[in-house]
């Protein structure tokens, strides 16, 4: 039997002057695109708009209202095993500042918004990819998740040798799995396969690409284990996949 996990949402949502809360059980983002919102979590409070954003955590309490009549945000909810993301990326609440790539990304996918499994995959991949790619570094003493992260992307199709990655980052193999785990919440193999069947479905939207070069191109030794993996984490296999993007639009 597969075990499917849950999916990635997004959605474009706006708010009201009347403040209310929330709390999840899922990592959730909210995005500024229009007009402008504040924002209370774990006692920091923050107006966002166009340029800013909040990382929430699952299980943080947060208070929100709008400040304009006409606002509109793009809020991402990542359950657990969805996306990758390094948990550590996710330890604490945040606002954030974000960059012109960033923007333009939100305000594409705002414009693309649609109520379908693949599109929410695929829009949450490209969001937090490019998120990751502006996090700041984090304290010296703690291990660089987002450098981390980079490294294993541009090197997707290869195999891991965990002791490179250790000797990138300056460490011993053995301290290195340790904060690995305590930063991502897995193993970096585990991650690396999440990393492989993100980066497959950004490739599946194009109905050109076989779906055998596919699976190389992500690092899969072919593509019965490419079928394989996909199949246990989306539910259904890659070329379902494409032919569902296909009738229902991306």
């Amino acid at each position: 039997m597969s075990l499917v996990y849950a999916g990635p949402a997004v959605s474009l949502r706006r708010y009201g002057a009347v403040e209310a809360s929330d709390v999840h059980d899922f990592h959730q983002v909210v995005l500024g695109l229009d007009g402008a919102m504040d924002m209370s979590v774990d006692g920091v409070e923050r107006r966002i708009d166009c340029r800013g954003a909040w990382i929430i955590p699952a299980g943080a309490r947060h208070e929100y209202s709008s400040v304009a009549t006409e606002n509109r945000q793009l809020v991402l909810d990542l359950p657990s095993a969805s996306v990758a993301v390094p948990e550590g990326y996710f330890e604490r609440a945040r606002p954030i500042s974000v960059g012109l790539d960033v923007t333009r990304l939100v305000r594409q996918i705002a414009l693309d918004a649609r109520d379908s499994k693949r599109f929410a995959w695929h829009a949450a991949t490209q969001l937090c990819e490019a998120l990751l790619l502006g996090e700041a570094p984090p304290d010296v003493r703690r291990l660089d998740f987002a450098r981390i992260d980079a490294w294993m992307r541009a090197r997707i199709a290869q195999p891991l040798v965990v002791a490179d990655l250790a000797a990138h980052c300056g460490l011993g193999l053995r301290r290195f799995h340790q904060l690995f785990v305590e930063a991502f919440g897995e193993t970096p193999h585990r991650y690396l396969q999440r990393l492989r069947l993100d980066a497959a479905v950004l490739l599946l939207n194009d109905p050109r690409r076989p779906l055998s070069d596919i699976a190389l191109d992500v690092g899969f030794s072919d593509q019965s284990a490419f079928n394989h993996a996909f199949t246990r984490r989306f539910g259904m296999a890659p070329g379902g996949w494409r032919v569902e993007g296909a009738v229902g639009g991306f």
